[in-house]
């Protein structure tokens, strides 16, 4: 009896070991697959390049960067500001390379390693939504493997873009960013403010009124009385380096006159936006993630979930920028939304 216990455990043995070795080459094959860059002309500049675009004022090159190789499930990324480069999402370099995920860093127009024209004339959503649709041709992307992450200005833009060609896309995320600009307004004048320090909110709006946005006080202020309450919820002492480094190259003009002078609400070109009952026409799987303390209503983005005909709600405990500050949660919710399409 004994012998017959040992000779059945020394097989099971061998076959769990022959099961580990069998499955070993297999898991190296599917990473080595991702990291095949055998087909990609840009392999030779680690998948960074610059794509020619057209404008109604002549052709610019906008700076891509893709990481990882997998033709089923293309990702572009679209960031926020607007005027904010890549550079503060290269925190999905820590997750989704491990998902197979094919990513896109990518700079619009006016921002980051892209040209800079600085041309008002070009600084409209038709004509970024325009420019998107031609860095997807670019890339490959089609309805079998294209999709969009958005976050804020970029979900804006994400949000325009599956109005005018889902018929290209395979999914959408929208992160952290409302359906409406007047709502977003709303729920920041009616609900956040009153919150405040409200000494330190005169201040603010006091500046707002006098055109003095620009001087140092004015951010002073806003730091941590709104950005660490409600963009990044850690001390900016702590906040990360891609993340100052996004923030050192923004474009200030062009987010102002599309933003307004801070996040506090917008005023500028974008004020009067509002896509909300036009989210049912959607009919991408879209994920939508809202964090608790943004300056996005969580109750607002749990309603643009269920308005899109094939939504769902990722909410987390973070701020604008919970890919940050809420982290696991974050990148748990977006990596089981993307695994169903890879």
């Amino acid at each position: 009896m004994r012998r017959s216990i040992l000779t059945l455990t020394s097989l099971s043995l061998l076959v769990l070991t022959g099961c580990r070795q069998a499955a070993a080459p297999q898991q190296r094959d599917v990473v080595a697959s991702y990291y095949d860059n055998s087909d990609h002309p840009d392999a030779w500049s680690g998948g960074a390049r610059k794509i020619t675009i057209s404008t109604p004022k002549g052709p610019h090159q906008v700076w891509i960067k893709r990481v990882g190789n997998n033709p089923k499930l293309k990702l572009l990324l679209l960031t926020g500001g607007p005027g904010l480069s890549h550079a503060y999402l290269e925190v999905m370099d820590s997750y989704l390379p491990a998902e197979g995920v094919e990513y896109y860093h990518y700079d619009q127009l006016e921002t980051g390693e892209s040209d800079r024209p600085d041309d008002p004339d070009l600084w409209t959503l038709p004509r970024y939504v325009d420019e998107v649709d031609q860095v997807r041709k670019a890339i490959g992307g089609n309805k079998d493997n294209f999709c969009v992450l958005g976050h804020s200005w970029g979900g804006m833009l994400a949000m325009e873009y599956a109005l005018a060609h889902q018929d290209q896309m395979k999914c959408l995320v929208i992160s952290n960013m409302m359906a409406s600009i007047p709502d977003y307004n709303a729920y920041a004048k009616k609900v956040l403010e009153p919150k405040m320090n409200q000494a330190a909110l005169k201040q603010i709006l006091d500046l707002e009124a006098a055109g003095k946005t620009e001087q140092p006080r004015y951010m002073a202020l806003l730091l941590p009385n709104w950005y660490e309450q409600h963009i990044l919820r850690r001390p900016a002492a702590q906040w990360p380096e891609p993340v100052l480094r996004a923030a050192e190259n923004m474009n200030r003009r062009f987010y102002v006159t599309m933003q307004g002078p801070s996040e506090m609400g917008a005023s500028g070109r974008l004020v009067n936006w509002d896509r909300f009952n036009d989210l049912k026409r959607i009919q991408l799987p879209t994920l939508v993630i809202s964090g608790k303390y943004d300056t996005m209503d969580p109750v607002y983005m749990a309603a643009m979930a269920k308005q899109l005909p094939h939504g769902e709600l990722a909410a987390t405990n973070g701020g604008h920028m919970d890919m940050y500050d809420d982290q696991p949660t974050y990148f748990a919710k977006l990596t089981a939304f993307l695994r169903k399409f890879k």
